[in-house]
């Protein structure tokens, strides 16, 4: 049996869903906008084009997209230097785990190339993965399977053989449809019906996917 795994960045191994959770809101309210809790939090891991489409949608055809978004970067720029980085628990002792018993590992985030290096390499994990695949590389963000497609075909694997770790509703769509066998461990929100049934397996936290692995043989 194949042994690769992808992970999601944000919200699943770095706890840092909660800062875009409170800068897009921010962001918008800077450039006259109102932004629901609900709608702030639909825009995690959503990727191109679909993050303009749906913020135009509720904003009208002349929001400046690229504008507020540099902006809403900028915030969490800030709050993340003044906060710092914090893992999601179990992190390292699954990605121990996953190399002492040769595995694969990569990431596949909505997440541009410059920041998922830093971030990794900021909180000492970048010697985990074999590779980095950011939506920038692809022709369509999350929730489309791109992403995931590109990185199976980068690792020279099945997507039916990989498994995939998300956190939100738009990444798990992305490795749904992909094919591969996702694994959701929720972080700001909990699956509803129909996304658990796109799941593969959902864990409490990254520790107890060590125990859905080894249950699978596939150590």
């Amino acid at each position: 049996m194949a042994k690769t795994i992808l992970f999601d960045l944000d919200g699943t191994l770095i706890d840092t869903e909660k800062y875009f959770r409170i800068c897009w809101p921010k962001a918008l309210r800077d450039f006259g906008y109102e932004m629901t809790d609900e709608q702030a939090l639909a825009m995690r891991s959503l990727g191109r084009p679909f993050a303009v489409e749906k913020l135009k949608g509720w904003f009208g055809e002349d929001f400046d997209y690229p504008a507020v978004r540099a902006h809403r970067k900028k915030l969490m720029e800030e709050m993340i230097s003044e906060r710092g980085l914090d893992l999601k628990p179990g992190c390292r002792r699954l990605l121990s785990w996953l190399r002492e018993n040769g595995w694969t590992i990569a990431i596949a985030t909505a997440t541009d190339p410059e920041r998922s290096e830093r971030y990794l390499r900021k909180i000492g994990l970048r010697e985990y993965f074999t590779r980095i695949v950011c939506a920038t590389e692809v022709k369509e963000g999350k929730p489309a399977p791109d992403i995931y497609l590109f990185a199976c075909e980068e690792l020279g694997e099945a997507p039916g053989n990989v498994y995939a770790v998300e956190d939100s509703p738009n990444g798990v769509l992305s490795a749904a449809r992909a094919g591969c066998k996702v694994i959701m461990v929720p972080d700001l929100t909990t699956a509803d019906s129909e996304l658990s049934g796109l799941l593969y397996r959902e864990a409490k936290d990254l520790t107890e996917i060590i125990g859905i692995l080894t249950e699978d043989g596939s150590v």
